[in-house]
C-alpha cells in the first residue's frame, strides 16, 4: 500500500546530508505548495470578478478551500511524485511558522484568559474522548495498539500525535498506517461539515473557532476549518488547538508506560526528557510573540506585516493539507477503523460543541 505519509525508521541514526543538496531537494515541492496556494487565490479573485463585473451567480469559495481541493485532486489522481515529496513535507514547517506569527494578534491577557478556558475544556475532552475511543475499539474488536493510536490521534493532534506515539508504544506499521489514513480522511470531512454546521447554528466567530480547535484532530485541518469560517474564527481555532497540543507529551507518556508495563514497548528511562522531546516547541514561539506584542515591542505597521507573513505561511500549509490526503490509503484497510473513527469524532464534536455553548453562555468574553 502506498501512503502519503512516510513513517520514519528511528532504529538507526543516519548522517545528515549536506545542507545544499537538501535545500535543492525541497525546492520543487515547495514550489508546488506555493503554486497551488497562489492558484487558489487566483480562482477566488476570478470568482469575485465574474460576480461583480458580469453579475454571474458564482458561489464564493475561499482560496483556503480552493487550495485544499486542488491538492486533493492532485493527490488522488496523479499522486505526488517522489521529486516533490521532500518539499511537500515542509507544509508542517510553514504551518507552525504561521501559528507562531498568529501570536502577535493576541494580547497576553487574552491568551491567559482564553487559554486557561481552553485547557479546562481540553482536559474534559481528553478524558471523555479517550474513554469512548477505547470503548468503541473493543466493541469493534480492533487490535489494541491500533485502538491506542486512534485514541491518541483523535484526542490530541492527529497525525503528529500518532507519529509521536509510534516510537513510544511500538505498534505494527500497518496499525500506524491505518490510524493515519483514518485520521486524515476524518480531517478532510471536517473541512466541509464544520463550517456548514457553524452557519446552521449561527455560531459567533470566537465560539466557532474554539469549537474547531477543540474538535478537529490535525493542527492543519483545525486551522483551516477555523479560517474557512472567518479570520477571527481561524485565530481562535489556533489558540484552542495550541492548548490541546500542549497535552501531547503527557498522553503519549501515559501510553508508553502502560505498554511497557505489559512488556510490549520500551521502558521510558527519563520521563522529564521524554516530555520535553514530545512537547511541541512552536507553542513557545506563539507565546513569545504574544508577550512581545503585549509589551508594545511591535509598531502598528510591524503588526500588520506579521499578520501578512502569517497568511503567506499558511498558504503552502493549506495546499499541503490536500496533497497529503490520499483517500486510496483506506482501500484494503477494512471498514472497522474508519467506523470507529467516525463514531468517535461525532461524539467528540458533540461534546465539545456542548462545552463551548455552555462556556459562552456563562460569561466568556466575546
Amino acid at each position: 500500500m502506498t501512503s502519503t505519509i512516510a513513517i520514519a525508521d528511528t532504529s538507526q541514526q543516519e548522517t545528515p546530508a549536506p545542507i545544499g543538496p537538501r535545500l535543492l531537494a525541497v525546492l520543487p515541492g515547495m514550489a508546488l505548495l506555493f503554486g497551488i496556494g497562489l492558484l487558489g487565490k487566483a480562482l477566488e479573485s476570478l470568482q469575485t470578478y465574474l460576480h461583480t463585473r458580469y453579475h454571474l451567480p458564482v458561489p464564493h469559495i475561499e482560496y483556503v478551500l480552493w487550495a485544499i481541493v486542488l491538492g486533493l485532486i492532485i493527490s488522488n489522481t496523479i499522486g505526488v511524485r517522489p521529486l516533490f515529496s521532500p518539499g511537500v513535507a515542509t507544509y508542517e514547517l510553514w504551518l507552525k511558522l504561521g501559528i507562531v506569527l498568529v501570536g502577535a494578534k493576541f494580547l497576553m491577557q487574552d491568551v491567559l484568559k482564553l487559554g486557561s478556558l481552553s485547557l479546562y475544556l481540553v482536559a474534559i475532552e481528553l478524558t471523555l474522548s479517550l474513554s469512548v475511543m477505547h470503548l468503541l475499539g473493543r466493541l469493534f474488536k480492533l487490535p489494541p495498539k491500533l485502538t491506542s493510536l486512534l485514541a491518541i490521534g483523535s484526542s490530541i493532534c492527529g497525525v503528529t500525535a500518532i507519529m509521536a506515539a509510534q516510537g513510544a508504544i511500538d505498534p505494527e506499521e500497518e496499525d500506524t498506517s491505518t490510524a493515519i489514513a483514518a485520521i486524515l480522511t476524518l480531517g478532510a470531512i471536517a473541512l466541509f461539515t464544520f463550517p456548514a454546521i457553524g452557519h446552521l447554528l449561527h455560531m459567533g466567530q470566537q465560539a466557532y473557532g474554539m469549537w474547531a480547535g477543540l474538535a478537529v484532530d490535525n493542527t492543519a485541518e483545525a486551522t483551516v476549518t477555523g479560517a474557512l469560517y472567518g479570520d477571527e474564527a481561524g485565530r481562535f481555532a489556533v489558540l484552542a488547538k495550541t492548548a490541546r497540543s500542549a497535552f501531547i507529551g503527557f498522553v503519549v507518556l501515559a501510553y508508553a508506560i502502560y505498554w511497557s508495563s505489559r512488556g510490549q514497548a520500551a521502558v521510558v528511562e527519563h520521563k522529564g526528557l521524554f516530555l520535553w522531546q514530545k512537547f511541541p516547541k512552536f507553542i513557545l514561539g506563539f507565546l513569545a510573540i504574544s508577550v512581545l506584542a503585549t509589551a508594545g515591542f511591535f509598531s502598528k505597521g510591524q503588526l500588520v506585516s506579521l499578520s501578512n507573513l502569517s497568511k503567506w505561511s499558511f498558504l503552502p500549509a493549506f495546499a499541503g493539507v490536500g496533497l497529503r490526503t490520499n483517500l486510496r490509503d483506506l482501500v484494503g484497510q477494512g471498514w472497522r477503523p474508519l467506523v470507529v473513527g467516525i463514531l468517535g469524532e461525532i461524539f467528540i464534536a458533540l461534546i465539545t460543541l456542548g462545552l463551548v455553548y455552555w462556556s459562552y453562555s456563562h460569561g466568556v468574553p466575546r
